[in-house]
């Protein structure tokens, strides 16, 4: 029989990552939650396909500037992911900044959307509408302020390179959101 001298030193267990795990779960149902309520829009077009959006408009310059903002803020949260990692802590809070000025940004655009377009709750596609587009608006206001409460926990000191989670957690749920933003984008706003 074999005894294992007290000096050998235990094996490195891998870290667990459940921020990132539990983050993965709630963009997945955030997303499916959201792309339902696309399904739901679809399938309420192709039935009304003769008095969808008659006596409404939805302009197209907004959406687009809203798709163009989110993208961008997607390469700033993605540069802060890199910054993290690698310890530029400078670089990683300036690229959160910006993502979080980006956002703000977004929110507003669509709370003008919403002003101009003015699709009364009567009308047979204004509730999808309100229900479709109010979803990722606040599910990316939710995103923000995930990423802003781990920006300021980054700033605390608890996030480096040895533990980057806390900042790529919430730019996977803002990446989750700002695609489903893409597909509400070509279903709701391009294809009326």
């Amino acid at each position: 029989m074999t005894l294992i001298p007290a000096t050998v030193p235990l094996p490195a267990l891998p870290r667990r990552r459940q921020l990132l795990l539990g983050t993965a779960l709630a963009a997945g149902a955030s997303a499916m939650f959201q792309l339902a309520l696309v399904g739901m829009y679809l399938n309420e077009r192709a039935a009304h396909k003769n008095v969808w959006l008659t006596e409404n408009t939805i302009p197209l310059t907004q959406p687009n500037m809203m798709l163009g903002t989110l993208v961008l803020a997607c390469v700033f949260v993605q540069w802060a992911v890199w910054a993290i990692a690698r310890n530029e802590r400078g670089q990683s809070f300036l690229a959160l900044g910006v993502t979080l000025l980006l956002g703000f940004g977004f929110l507003n655009q669509a709370t003008f959307l919403w002003t101009e377009v003015k699709m009364p709750l009567t009308s047979v596609e204004g509730p999808l509408f309100y229900a479709t587009t109010g979803a990722n608006f606040f599910a990316i206001a939710a995103s923000l302020v995930y990423l802003a409460l781990m920006s300021i926990r980054a700033i605390g000191g608890q996030f480096s390179s040895r533990r980057p989670d806390g900042i790529s957690a919430p730019a996977l749920f803002f990446y989750v959101n700002v695609a489903v933003y893409a597909v509400i984008w070509l279903a709701v706003h391009i294809m009326k």
